[in-house]
């Protein structure tokens, strides 16, 4: 494909490389179902004028982003491919999307040149640069408010796209994270406006060709607002959080076509992404509209379109999650089973106990990206509430003991990566993105009431907190960041079963806990055989039979002996609290 360089990974010995000989690099990031990324190195980059260029005055440096996020993040344009000049040292100088090989061949003599003529004044600009973002961090932490979910209540509203739901009026992404938000919303404050925005949202999605309904699940994006012009790649993740939209607009409006379309998604998760070695799921299917252009029969003929067989850790625990939703929603205990699978290589495989790591191809790579550590938090948390299992907990409470320790920053919220005193200036900065210190905070939010911790809510207030300043700057992207904090204000409904976790009783009012949709309920199943610490920490008492502590927050409203008491007993609570909000 591009014969003619020799590509290196992005590691100390290709930097070292450049160093020595005094070279600038030349970045490629690419992601494995992108048709641009693959032309860019198969023409412009095979181009004997480019090839020469490259060969004789850069160090050629070939990045995955989606297996290197940190790099992305540091060098990367905003989408793929991506195009990066380096100082010998490693600093970005700039950056390119696509070019073609007359384009490149241009812009690789033209950064030679302004190097070569320029080079001290780029150098004094990068150190002033460095040396600006070194500064002190100004966070300052303010209280949370229902004020700022109003307001981004009110900013989704006004980027929604009455005709064909989504937002905007270009390129059209599904953003599950802006529909999570408004059902919780409409169920919460029967707010019509967030029903309109879920309902027409997801009605237009799945009657579109971004529906793939042949093989089930979603494409990743539309060209056009219509939803009808997809890109044809199709991603673990994405599909992952679409399923949680459609699973959970089904329990809330009971619409039959939400429950197909989520059914189609863990078909095709199961069928086209599912290792069958470790139970994991591979991170994304190519693009090929020729294939998704076949009807059922003529597909059976074609082979599918490549896998990229990366086994991602936050993708993955995604899955997790919500194919546990998926199952105890539809009554489909194999797919319980199949994500407590993964579940179990993602601890066993890309957790050791004290880093989690981004990806494993046969091995583990990369620890202590935040993204991963909030998302598997919330994978433990959710199959520990599905399958009664309380010592799943104790990973969870390791990997958030860990995270605070090593990248809570001085003002509040998370680093998105470890510290590297080894790397250079651009790999040693360390971000804090409202979009993974939102996810992180609902984890440990979630995590200090079931596991008795209130250090972790603690935590996750300061991390809220400190981005109280900022958040209006996102506008609806901070969807998730305004259902953290309403979780913080609507204190959560925690059901806590006390019996015998594997009883037909206890499983019986499990089932009853988790069959309608309300956002803001925990359930958990203590057994005292197995949790006397979490018992005694809760102070409940032992019956003969298992019953149901009804707890809003830390305080106990009512006792459920059955699934009807039980019913009825969280139908009041939560009515007496919506009646508040309205």
């Amino acid at each position: 494909m591009t014969d003619r360089i020799d590509w290196l990974p992005f590691e100390s010995t290709s930097l070292q490389k450049a160093k020595d000989a005094d070279r600038l690099l030349v970045m490629v990031l690419t992601v494995p179902w992108c048709n641009h990324c693959k032309d860019l190195l198969a023409h412009s980059f095979a181009d004997a004028r480019v090839a020469k260029l490259v060969q004789e005055h850069f160090v050629p440096v070939l990045v995955d982003a989606e297996r290197r996020p940190d790099v992305n993040e540091r060098y990367g344009s905003g989408g793929w491919p991506t195009i990066a000049f380096l100082t010998p040292d490693g600093e970005l100088i700039v950056n390119d999307n696509h070019l073609g090989p007359t384009e490149l061949a241009q812009r690789l003599e033209r950064v030679l040149k302004v190097w070569r003529e320029q080079r001290a004044d780029i150098q004094q600009g990068l150190r002033d640069l460095v040396a600006h973002r070194r500064g002190p961090e100004a966070t300052v932490r303010g209280r949370l408010s229902r004020q700022m979910v109003d307001d981004i209540t009110l900013a989704i509203y006004e980027k929604f796209d009455h005709r064909y739901g989504g937002f905007g009026d270009a390129a059209k992404f599904p953003h599950p994270e802006v529909l999570d938000f408004a059902l919780v919303q409409a169920a919460k404050r029967d707010d019509d406006q967030m029903r309109e925005v879920v309902t027409v949202t997801l009605d237009h999605m799945l009657a579109s060709p971004l529906h793939d309904q042949v093989d089930g699940g979603f494409f990743r994006f539309s060209k056009t607002p219509d939803w009808r012009s997809p890109n044809f790649e199709k991603l673990l993740e994405v599909n992952a959080r679409v399923l949680r939209a459609y699973i959970e607009a089904y329990q809330l409006f009971g619409e039959p076509a939400y429950r197909k379309t989520a059914e189609g998604i863990v078909d095709w998760m199961l069928q086209f992404l599912r290792d069958p070695e470790t139970g994991a799921f591979f991170g994304s299917q190519d693009a090929d509209s020729d294939y998704y252009g076949l009807d059922r029969a003529r597909r059976t003929k074609r082979n599918p379109p490549k896998v990229d067989r990366t086994i991602h850790c936050q993708a993955n625990a995604l899955v997790v999650s919500n194919m546990l939703k998926a199952g105890i929603v539809l009554e489909r205990p194999e797919w319980i089973d199949a994500a407590v699978t993964t579940l179990n290589f993602l601890t066993q495989e890309l957790f050791d106990g004290r880093s989690v790591f981004h990806y494993w191809d046969g091995t583990y790579h990369l620890p202590g990206m935040l993204a991963d550590q909030a998302c598997l938090i919330r994978a433990l948390i959710d199959a520990s509430q599905i399958t009664g299992n309380a010592d799943l907990l104790l990973p969870a409470e390791a990997i958030a003991e860990q995270a605070i320790r090593r990248q809570k920053a001085p003002g509040g919220g998370f680093y998105d990566i470890l510290h590297d005193p080894g790397a250079g200036a651009t790999m040693r900065r360390r971000n804090r993105s409202i979009l993974e210190n939102s996810v992180m905070a609902e984890s440990l939010l979630r995590l200090s009431y079931l596991s008795r911790r209130p250090e972790f809510l603690a935590e996750a207030v300061q991390t809220l907190e400190s981005f109280a300043n900022d958040y209006k700057e996102y506008g609806y992207y901070v969807a998730g960041f305004g259902r953290a904090v309403d979780l913080v204000l609507y204190e959560p409904l925690l059901l806590t079963i006390v019996g015998e976790r594997d009883s037909a009783a206890a499983q019986a009012l499990r089932q009853a806990a988790l069959s309608t949709y309300l956002p803001s309920r925990m359930v958990q199943i203590l057994d005292p055989r197995h949790d006397p610490v979490l018992i005694g920490r809760g102070g409940y008492k032992v019956e003969a039979q298992p019953v149901v502590y009804v707890t809003v927050g830390r305080s106990t409203r009512q006792v459920a002996r059955s699934p009807e008491q039980l019913s009825t007993a969280v139908e009041q609570i939560e009515w007496e609290r919506r009646s508040k909000l309205r």
